[in-house]
C-alpha cells in the first residue's frame, strides 16, 4: 500500500501549454510584423530623404546630367533605391536656396489596424532639400 500517493504535477496541466501559446501567439506575431512595418517605414523615409538630397545637389552643381527638370527627376528617381516611385513624385523648383527638390512617396503598411473599422491604409511621406546653385567659376 502506497502511502500519499498523488498524481505527479506535470500530468495535472496536460493541454495548458497548448493553450497558452494559442494565447500568446497572436500577440507576438503582431508585435514582429509591427517592428517589420514601422523598420519598413523609416527605411522609405531614410531613401526618400536621400534621394531629393542627391537630386537636388545633382541640380545644382551637375548642369551636364542634370540641366533639365526631366533629368533632376530622373536622378532621383535612380537615387530611390528598392523604391517604386515615380518621377511626377518629385517637384524641381530653384528658389532663393538654390535647387530645390520635394518627393512623396505613399507607404503601405502591412498590418491592420485592430481598433477601429479602418486598416492603417497608407501614410504619404514627404521629403525637401535644397542646395546652393554653384557660382560660375566657384
Amino acid at each position: 500500500m502506497r502511502i500519499g500517493h498523488r498524481r505527479p504535477w506535470f500530468r495535472a496541466q496536460r493541454g495548458a501549454a497548448a493553450i497558452e501559446y494559442g494565447l500568446i501567439l497572436p500577440m507576438l506575431l503582431l508585435f514582429i510584423i509591427g517592428i517589420i512595418d514601422v523598420s519598413r517605414l523609416l527605411w522609405n523615409y531614410t531613401t526618400l530623404n536621400r534621394a531629393v538630397e542627391a537630386a537636388a545637389r545633382c541640380g545644382a552643381i551637375n548642369t551636364i546630367d542634370c540641366g533639365t527638370t526631366a533629368q533632376i527627376q530622373a536622378r532621383a528617381v535612380a537615387e530611390a533605391w528598392g523604391m517604386n516611385v515615380a518621377t511626377s513624385a518629385f517637384t524641381v523648383t530653384t528658389s532663393a536656396c538654390g535647387v530645390q527638390v520635394v518627393g512623396t512617396y505613399d507607404f503601405v503598411f502591412a498590418i491592420p489596424a485592430l481598433v477601429g473599422a479602418t486598416p492603417l491604409g497608407t501614410l504619404t511621406l514627404s521629403a525637401t532639400s535644397c542646395y546652393p546653385i554653384n557660382p560660375v567659376g566657384g
